[in-house]
């Protein structure tokens, strides 16, 4: 029974876990759900809601596709070299849906687990255009499970409102130049952190194995210690008597 359970947790057949919320990290239902959300206690993938604002969903905008594009590079490269000094960056996927559960929504997989919980515990502290960021641990391990299929290979008839993952794609230069930047900045930090350890045992290796001084010779018997040297001030001088 136990097994049965474990190989249809999140799946459609499970009756108790929210499927949606099992792949994607969301759910259009919210708390109002009749199906369990299990938030992960660990995970390397984090959620944060809501950042990207697309400007076309305004009834005012003005810019061509060729200008909103430039932004979401913009944006796209700001939070890669702001969440990249949290750890390293295994993915980084922002979402072009509308739907409320999923609008704007960024996610970041990191390659350490640790690094994860530091970039949520220092998100929820901080603001983005003038709003407090939300940011969770999200359960979402395989971004192929999560997006949706149909609108990559342009055939998706829910449009925004699909309930999977539309992800919006930067220029694969850009995308390519961020993550070699980060390969040569860990390879240094590495170098780095090499040859301060190798100084460091060096330096306890030098320690361990110096020479001790040879301690002072002996008095020899019979000679005088010499007296301390006198301030001329200290020296009593007779001073010649006067007629």
């Amino acid at each position: 029974m136990a097994e049965h359970l474990a190989s249809i947790f999140g799946t459609e057949k499970d009756k108790v876990h929210c499927s949606f919320y099992h792949k994607i990290g969301s759910c259009r239902h919210g708390d109002r759900c009749s199906r369990r959300h299990v938030k992960p206690t660990y995970s390397q993938t984090i959620l944060v809601s809501n950042m990207y604002k697309n400007p076309s969903l305004k009834p005012d905008c003005r810019l061509n596709d060729d200008e909103i594009q430039k932004g979401f590079e913009d944006f796209y490269e700001d939070m890669f070299l702001e969440l990249a000094k949290y750890g390293e960056i295994e993915e980084l996927k922002i979402c072009d849906n509308v739907g409320d559960h999923l609008l704007g929504n960024v996610y970041v997989k990191f390659r350490l687990e640790d690094d994860a919980q530091k970039a949520v515990d220092s998100l929820n502290n901080r603001y983005y255009a003038g709003l407090p960021i939300w940011a969770e641990l999200s359960p979402v391990t395989d971004f192929r499970e999560a997006c949706c299929r149909q609108y990559d290979s342009g055939e998706c008839n829910r449009g925004g409102y699909c309930n999977f993952m539309h992800i919006r794609k930067p220029a694969r230069s850009l995308v390519r130049d961020l993550f070699d930047g980060q390969d040569l900045t860990i390879r240094e930090m590495r170098r780095v952190e090499r040859e301060r350890r190798r100084q460091r045992d060096t330096q306890q290796y030098s320690h361990s194995h110096r020479t001790p001084s040879p301690p002072p010779p002996p008095p020899q018997s019979g000679s005088r210690t010499p007296s301390p040297a006198r301030s001329p001030r200290d020296r009593r001088t007779k001073s010649p008597d006067r007629l």
